[in-house]
């Protein structure tokens, strides 16, 4: 990741320069805002400027409503069945936080502060096709690596 990549209030979209590969880690840090709503965070293959239909390798949403956090895919446009199941809720407002996405062969690994918190099973067969990282929602971005 570059610094020159753009962060804007909340807003961070960033490059993976040759695209994302079994052993790669990706890592968040942030502070949360005091009231909320939502985080979202998506790796891609293309950057999510405009709505042209770029396939997403991994979509993660977090839900301070519903203190959840959602996994889906989009593939040739269409999304896949979105997956929730979750150990614990590793975010309140107003704290700071680290996340790690760790690329493996199967998965993207989900950790938190440390913590793991989720899986989610490959479903674009050519990881390096996923080349942006796209971060927004209610924080303040420390750290994006």
């Amino acid at each position: 990741m570059e610094e020159k990549d753009k962060k804007e209030n909340g807003e961070y979209i960033g490059e993976i320069k040759g695209g994302l590969r079994p052993s790669m880690k990706l890592v968040v840090m942030g502070i949360i805002n005091k009231k909320p709503k939502s985080i979202e965070l998506t790796v891609s293959t293309k950057p999510q400027d405009t709505d042209t239909e770029g396939d997403v390798g991994l979509l993660l949403k977090v839900s301070f409503m519903d203190k959840a956090v959602q996994r889906n895919a989009r593939l040739a446009g269409k999304w896949g069945p979105a997956e929730n199941t979750l150990s614990f809720f590793p975010f309140a407002p107003g704290e700071s936080f680290k996340m790690e996405i760790v690329c493996e062969h199967q998965q993207f690994r989900i950790l938190v502060d440390g913590q793991p918190l989720c899986g989610f099973t490959h479903r674009i067969p050519k990881l390096a096709s996923l080349t942006s990282l796209r971060v927004f929602g209610d924080l303040q971005l420390t750290k994006v690596a």
